[in-house]
């Protein structure tokens, strides 16, 4: 049907071709991660995929997102017109989700074809057969699916890791390991940036998150470990790969524990975290609330894309198919771990609802504004490189379906504009813009044809819109009390506007 590839490159030519410059890295000097929803169409009258004949579809980049960056704790505002998660995972979803309100106005006003056909039930719709919708991050989620092995192989970077670096080990042994002191964050160990790694060589080490240190780097010490499995509770990352291969260290994520958590142990090498914790964005001084994007995508997996005010127009949720990563320090293993494997066993979710095993692939093609990119491209330039502090939220609507943002506003909008809440101070992928089409959706149908989570009584906020989707947060409630008990929550002040 499609390869890893495929999907890939689609999305770099989009970002490349159908993208201005405007929000994109400075040449040289910066760099940024790139994430989007690709849908995928088969031909309902197809044959089914085989070997020999392999089915035809249609690739379709939906949104798109780009961004490394999120606002701190005091720099949150209870009006919903900021973005406080800027990273490209959110700011793909919450583009995915300005293109199904578009197609959920389509379907409603009956004005063109759409994804949507009509539900079972009135005012509710679903999916149009042979539709799916693929994630691609060229780079793995910040967070737990970022806790992945640093092996021996000369060359490791986008060979995918084996199960066996995982077990349950003493810590005398997770003792033996010395970490290098660097935390540099290099996406792409296969680069003149990152060198082959042989016991004895320089390890550079992943820190992925936003902020970013170079210090000096020491020699690690290697750990023979046999006779390992995949485990899925909290442990740390210990040494064994395949074919008696060592783990020389780990690939650290730079999202923190969140407050409940049992934590890192913070052990020299492979032994420094703790896996399958939730985590949250690290500030630069200023924390954040804002949780790493392997646990929301993992939410996602559950809840689904669409978030709970779409949901009262939806039959079922609507969940990603797969997950395709570009090339980058990777490992299966982990991103099954951090995506489902944690909460495969929460049960008793309302209906619609389940835990999905998504597919999970990964190219061998690298994004051309990566950071280590752009760092082997200008490894002679002398210079420091800094993520770009815009980001480029796009969706396939008609209308303005570009937002260029830096710190959670348009780029360029000005303090006075955001003083007095100017529609132009808003993002259109902001709390309060999304909530505002919502509207807009709603007042294009007539009230008799309103879904019955919407007549039963007057609502008004934005949290009462909410609230009032209830298999939605009934499945939200399960998936906290079975597996994200610790998950940070904004207080209800925060989505009370109108």
């Amino acid at each position: 049907m499609w390869t890893a590839d495929e999907v890939a490159q689609l999305c770099y030519d989009h970002y490349r071709i159908r993208l201005p410059k405007q929000g994109k890295p400075e040449p040289n000097r910066e760099w940024t991660l790139l994430a989007a929803v690709v849908k995928i169409e088969s031909p309902s009258d197809q044959a089914c995929d085989t070997p020999d004949k392999p089915m035809k579809v249609t690739k379709e980049v939906v949104s798109l997102g780009t961004g490394t960056k999120c606002i701190g704790q005091s720099k949150m505002r209870k009006s919903g017109d900021i973005l406080n998660d800027s990273h490209a995972e959110v700011i793909a979803r919450r583009s995915f989700q300005r293109y199904l309100l578009h197609q959920l106005h389509l379907a409603a006003t009956q004005k063109e074809d759409t994804i949507f056909i009509p539900g079972t039930q009135r005012g509710l719709w679903k999916l149009r057969p042979g539709l799916s919708f693929v994630f691609f991050t060229s780079h793995t989620p910040c967070g737990d699916a970022s806790i992945i092995p640093m092996l021996e192989f000369e060359e490791q970077p986008s060979c995918p890791v084996s199960r066996d670096w995982v077990r349950n080990s003493s810590a005398e042994a997770n003792s033996e390991i010395e970490a290098p002191e660097n935390k540099r964050n290099c996406e792409d160990p296969d680069s003149p940036v990152t060198k082959k790694m042989k016991l004895g060589t320089l390890v550079r080490m992943v820190s992925n998150g936003t902020t970013h240190l170079d210090q000096k780097e020491s020699d690690p010490v290697a750990q023979d470990v046999s006779n390992s499995d995949l485990s899925l509770g909290l442990t740390a990352v210990t040494g064994v790969a395949p074919s008696g291969v060592k783990v020389v260290d780990i690939y650290r994520t730079g999202a923190k524990c969140v407050p409940g958590e049992a934590g890192d142990s913070r052990k020299p090498g492979a032994a420094y975290h703790q896996v399958g914790l939730l985590r949250v964005k690290p500030g630069r001084g200023d924390r954040t609330c804002s949780m790493s994007c392997s646990d929301k995508v993992a939410r996602w997996n559950i809840l689904g894309c669409q978030g709970a005010l779409l949901m009262h127009f939806l039959e079922e949720p609507i969940y990603l198919s797969a997950v395709v990563l570009g090339k980058c320090p990777y490992s299966k293993e982990a991103m099954h771990r951090a995506l489902f494997g944690r909460c495969q066993n929460v049960s008793a979710l309302p209906k619609g609802f389940g835990v999905q095993e998504l597919n999970i692939q990964q190219s061998v093609l690298l994004f051309e504004e990566s950071r280590c990119a752009v760092q082997a491209r200008w490894a002679d330039s002398g210079g420091r490189l800094t993520p770009c502090g815009a980001a480029i939220s796009w969706s396939a609507v008609p209308e303005q379906p570009l937002d260029v943002t830096a710190n959670g506003f348009p780029q360029g909008t000005t303090k006075k504009e955001i003083g007095i809440g100017s529609p132009q101070a808003r993002s259109r992928i902001s709390k309060l813009e999304l909530f505002r089409s919502f509207q807009q959706l709603l007042n294009s149908i007539t009230e008799d044809k309103w879904p019955e989570s919407l007549r039963v009584r007057k609502l008004d906020s934005y949290l009462e819109y909410k609230e009032a989707a209830t298999a939605y947060q009934e499945a939200w409630s399960v998936l906290r009390d079975q597996a994200f008990r610790s998950w940070i929550r904004n207080p209800p002040d925060y989505h009370q506007f109108k």
